[in-house]
């Protein structure tokens, strides 16, 4: 009797820790031993990603949808997001009328010339800020970070006032000068990105080519720059994207002149393009489908020049920590 006892016994706590071993590796498996290796975790973070890919990519996929449209579907309401026949009269008309090739080329030129001078100018000025002691160091620091701060629509008057003094207006310039000196568009956030990358480099190796005979531009130039790429990379791909979308210091800096950024030139055809419609036309109606368009050949060399440095991009944020918020 005592033995069948013993052995129920037995049976009961086998069946006992089986049941609390089966709840523990449930509970292991929905929210993991640290839980962001369990599923409840796993779960969250692909819901989160989704939605912010959707929020991202909704207004795409938008533009993308509509500007295939015809003008039938334009005002059919029953056709939401894929068009009953696909067209590309759409892009032709934007492509014709702002002379599309010239305009890129001239977008390129605008963002491209003040980027590279911007990246030259706040390399030698983040290295100086990193590497140097001079007299107000701190002083000059904060300003520099002070103009950052300052909302550009605060000084947007004087400096139009200076470049008409200087008869600047209308002209690339206005984009070229400020870049040289390190205070184009968002020049304070490219002399910080250099500063925190020539920081990291040990001064030893400075103090090394020193006593080999170098002196500081060729310390500069041998040394720093070329273990500097990562930095270079993302402050001139920043500095290329902001001063290629740059609408509202372009408008006011640029007007008159033959060279326009390209979301300018696209703004200043819907402009020209709706006023030669009424409101309430069905001309008018197609315009949206034409922005949009326009919009499109717009962000398209940008999508471009990603595609293509990407790697480099990726690999430059990794080294420098720059994510570009």
């Amino acid at each position: 009797m005592n033995r069948l006892l013993g052995v129920k016994t037995k049976i009961v706590n086998f069946v006992k820790k089986d049941k609390n071993r089966s709840k523990s590796r449930f509970k292991r498996f929905l929210f993991g031993m640290k839980f962001t290796d369990g599923l409840f975790f796993k779960v969250a973070i692909y819901l989160m990603l989704v939605g912010l890919g959707y929020i991202y990519l909704y207004p795409m996929l938008y533009m993308i949808s509509f500007s295939f449209m015809t003008m039938n579907d334009i005002i059919d309401v029953s056709v939401k997001w894929v068009p009953s026949s696909f067209t590309l009269e759409n892009y032709k008309i934007v492509w014709d009328a702002i002379d599309y090739p010239n305009a890129l080329k001239d977008a390129i030129i605008l963002a491209g010339l003040p980027a590279l001078s911007a990246t030259f100018s706040s390399a030698l000025i983040g290295y100086g800020f990193a590497k140097y002691d001079f007299p107000f160091k701190k002083i000059l620091m904060a300003l520099m970070i002070l103009t950052f701060i300052i909302p550009p629509q605060i000084t947007m008057m004087p400096t139009f006032r200076m470049y008409a003094n200087y008869n600047l207006l209308g002209s690339i310039r206005t984009f070229i000068y400020p870049a040289i000196l390190g205070q184009g568009f968002n020049g304070a956030i490219y002399i910080l990105i250099f500063y925190s990358f020539f920081r990291m480099i040990p001064n030893s190796l400075m103090e090394s080519a020193q006593l080999d005979g170098a002196g500081p531009l060729k310390i500069f130039t041998k040394i720093a720059i070329p273990l500097a790429v990562p930095a270079i990379i993302i402050v001139f791909l920043f500095s290329f994207v902001w001063y290629y979308n740059e609408t509202y210091l372009s408008g006011l800096f640029l007007r008159g002149s033959d060279m326009l950024t390209l979301p300018l030139r696209v703004e200043q055809f819907m402009v020209n393009y709706a006023s030669l419609y009424p409101e309430g036309s069905t001309a008018r109606e197609l315009m949206q489908s034409a922005k949009l368009a326009g919009n499109i050949l717009t962000i398209l060399p940008l999508l471009i020049l990603f595609f293509f440095t990407q790697k480099h991009f990726v690999e430059a944020i990794d080294k420098t920590g720059i994510t570009g918020e």
